[in-house]
């Protein structure tokens, strides 16, 4: 798809830049790190990432957009074999992608060993920005995976993928920022996307309520599969967001990649 990773990029940076700001502006909570060395860290982890991906294209004839691209060719899958307006397939997609990347969210909690990688996520000790893009390598490496196959299955049109993978790093942008919400807005936002507040719950040190709220997106999935918690019991001032150790060790690039190597 022409100048796909431009556009990608470009809306990337600009909501980085936006809610980076407007959680300068309007903070939710007080940071408990300081914010160099978390912020070293979660986007070295990034490019890593990205260097990762660029790998796997690499090694595989086809990241996401090119497996719509080439399972339109080949008529393979599901959207494919039907004849819908091209409205309602790309919103039947994006539903179908979210969901699946909720269902995914919620393996990595229950199984051990996508745990084990998940984990490096929730380490971080503050959530911002940039917690958002906190994943470790090899996790990011098996939801592209993941992503592949149910590109094929599905089969849907690329722009479709394009609007997806943009909705979905947007918004997990600006639930991870440290950004304050006036209540109702809060409230209004939530019965669609997902928001600091609701998102934060998920980020909480206690398990009952780390395994809930697992919505990237739409925060229909939680409420539908009756994974969904409000608020946290400790109030969002005085809840304690990260993993049971509470060091300085989160914030650091090696210890974080070594963490799922750790028993």
């Amino acid at each position: 798809m022409p100048n796909e990773l431009m556009i990608r990029l470009g809306v990337f940076l600009a909501l980085f830049v936006l809610f980076a700001g407007l959680e300068q502006l309007a903070p939710r909570r007080v940071r408990r790190v300081p914010v160099a060395g978390r912020w070293v860290t979660n986007l070295s982890i990034t490019v890593l990432n990205t260097i990762a991906l660029r790998g796997l294209a690499l090694a595989m004839p086809f990241l996401a957009v090119g497996a719509a691209i080439d399972a339109w060719r080949q008529g393979w899958g599901l959207l494919n074999a039907v004849s819908w307006p091209l409205m309602v397939e790309v919103l039947f997609a994006i539903l179908v992608l979210d969901f699946a990347i909720w269902l995914q969210h919620l393996i990595t909690h229950k199984v051990p060993i996508f745990w084990r990688f998940h984990r490096v996520h929730h380490a971080d000790r503050d959530m911002d920005v940039t917690t958002g893009l906190r994943f470790h390598p090899v996790e990011i490496l098996a939801s592209m995976l993941l992503k592949i196959g149910l590109v094929y299955l599905l089969g849907p049109q690329a722009v479709a993928v394009v609007l997806f993978e943009i909705i979905l790093n947007g918004t997990a942008l600006f639930n991870h920022s440290n950004l304050r919400l006036h209540a109702w807005l809060d409230k209004f936002t939530r019965l669609v996307l997902v928001t600091p507040d609701m998102h934060r719950v998920h980020h909480s040190v206690h398990r009952h309520e780390h395994d809930s709220n697992y919505g990237f997106s739409l925060s229909i999935w939680d409420r539908l599969f009756r994974t969904y918690v409000a608020q946290p019991e400790g109030g969002h001032m005085d809840m304690t967001v990260g993993l049971v150790w509470q060091d300085e060790e989160p914030a650091k690039l090696g210890w974080s990649l070594l963490l799922p190597f750790r028993k």
